[in-house]
């Protein structure tokens, strides 16, 4: 049976195993830095080549002008031939100048060349409006042709320059990018070997410390200054957790132990009166009524406590719906609070109602009722053996109805208020009658308020009491949540 517990969490761990987080980083840094060469490989090319371009037809055109400009000064033969000779040479590409007829203007490098075919064309594209322009693009070079007139005669300029140079720096500039590229994925390489530990090593430390509080160990502490915020945050988040799943853990194993202890009481005593009713009282009626009584009063104090238990179960579950009706909130508080009167013939306790007449609200009745049972019987186990005094109000308060329990106690400890709403909430310094209850009152009351979206609170004072009060918003406002709001901020 162990070895498959074993080999199930050996699978487990298989089936949950993802890619390290290192291998991700280092594949992030790399991919990211050959993207970033063969983008700019890319554009780099692109650009150079477009540039190139633009500057080669930009100088065609202007030693074009320039050219023409010269032919037009009515220079001689042997001087213009130079003087063209010698723009040509200065921006780097070779000139021809012939008639319509194809015969050479000038001689230049090309003694008795014929450009017969090639001024036919250039007379059908001039007759067609493309002169001046780039009419001929051949592999290594690119022409540009411009009708003029030479001795009064109709004739062409041709110039051709090369894109050689530029075929080999572009040849380059491919090898120098895949150098660069290969360059870059060694230093993210090396790089993210440098950064990564720097990155995980803190993940790695925090998952530690998780596994061990998942183990049961919330002595740990996940807090530490971190480079990383994010880092941070989920160290303070998951130091907030341990806190309160430790919190949780002792309130829990207080639970078990509180429980264990009520039920062993009664349980106890029914079980020691049983005996003395077969053993001692049976005959005796007086005797066996009045343990039979203890025995039924301990079984009452075990339903009640069942009672409790799985109402605040169900609540905190929220398996208890809300069954909203619209009820009169006076003659409620005032029904519940009668169900105390018999404390002041028993005890000497006064229980005082100062009540406004036709508050209605709209809630759980059922359990709206609980609440002010609970909270009147706090009340009343805490209250001051001097006077003996609960105080019930009931009152409006612009869009809300407030409800209050004043006792005259010893009051909450500053420290303990925020804590009386716990499950078996006891308060060494202050003072408990000896009236029935289970330490789950308070517990059931702030899960039902909270259910209903109702604020409530307690206000303490040492040596003079507590007040504690519901507040419930009234019909006819827009939106109950909006209410409650609205009733928090007034207080």
């Amino acid at each position: 049976m162990g070895s498959e517990r074993k080999k199930g969490r050996e699978k487990s761990k298989k089936q949950t195993a993802g890619i390290s987080l290192s291998f991700l980083l280092w594949f992030a840094f790399s991919m990211f830095a050959l993207m970033v060469v063969v983008v700019f490989a890319l554009v780099q090319n692109v650009l150079v080549t477009r540039q190139y371009r633009e500057n080669v037809l930009r100088y065609m055109v202007e030693t074009g002008a320039e050219m023409i400009r010269e032919i037009g000064t009515g220079q001689n033969t042997a001087s213009l031939e130079r003087r063209l000779l010698s723009i040509a040479n200065s921006n780097g590409c070779t000139v021809q100048l012939f008639f319509e007829n194809g015969a050479s203007a000038f001689e230049f490098t090309s003694q008795g060349e014929d450009f017969s075919d090639l001024a036919g064309f250039l007379i059908e594209q001039r007759e067609a409006g493309n002169l001046p322009g780039f009419l001929i693009s051949e592999n290594d070079e690119i022409i540009f042709a411009q009708a003029t007139e030479v001795e009064g005669r109709p004739a062409f300029l041709y110039l051709a320059a090369s894109t050689q140079m530029y075929t080999a720096l572009e040849s380059g500039m491919r090898w120098m990018s895949l150098i660069t590229a290969l360059a870059s994925v060694v230093l993210a390489f090396v790089v993210s070997g440098i950064v990564t530990p720097f990155i995980t090593r803190p993940l790695t430390e925090v998952t530690a410390r998780a596994k061990e509080m998942a183990r049961g160990n919330y002595d740990i502490n996940f807090k530490k200054d971190y480079y990383c915020a994010e880092i941070s945050e989920l160290s303070e988040a998951l130091d907030y957790a341990r806190t309160e799943i430790s919190r949780a853990d002792v309130v829990q194993k207080e639970l078990i132990a509180n429980v264990s202890h009520d039920f062993k009481t009664p349980l106890t005593m029914i079980k020691a009166y049983a005996s003395m009713i077969r053993e001692i009282s049976g005959d005796n009626k007086q005797k066996r009524d009045a343990h039979a009584q203890i025995i039924i009063d301990e079984c009452d104090r075990l339903t009640l406590l069942v009672s409790d238990m799985l109402d605040l179960s169900k609540l905190r579950a929220g398996i208890v719906k809300e069954n909203v009706v619209h009820f009169d909130l006076s003659e409620e508080v005032r029904a519940v609070a009668e169900r105390f009167s018999y404390l002041k013939e028993t005890e000497g306790l006064t229980v005082e109602t100062e009540i406004e007449d036709d508050v209605f609200v709209d809630a759980d009745k059922e359990r709206i009722a609980q609440v002010m049972y609970n909270l009147i019987g706090n009340a009343v186990n805490y209250t001051g053996e001097d006077d003996k005094r609960v105080r019930i109000k009931l009152f409006r308060k612009e869009r809300c109805a407030r409800f209050e329990v004043i006792d005259t106690g010893k009051g909450i400890p500053a420290d303990e208020v925020d804590t009386i709403w716990d499950r078996y909430y006891r308060s060494g310094k202050t003072h408990k009658r000896a009236v029935n209850g289970t330490g789950l009152g308070l517990s059931i009351v702030k899960n039902i308020l909270l259910q209903h979206n109702f604020p409530f609170g307690v206000v303490s004072e040492e040596g003079k009491g507590s007040c504690f009060w519901v507040e419930f918003p009234m019909p006819g406002a827009q939106e109950k949540k909006r209410s409650g709001d609205k009733c928090r901020k007034e207080e």
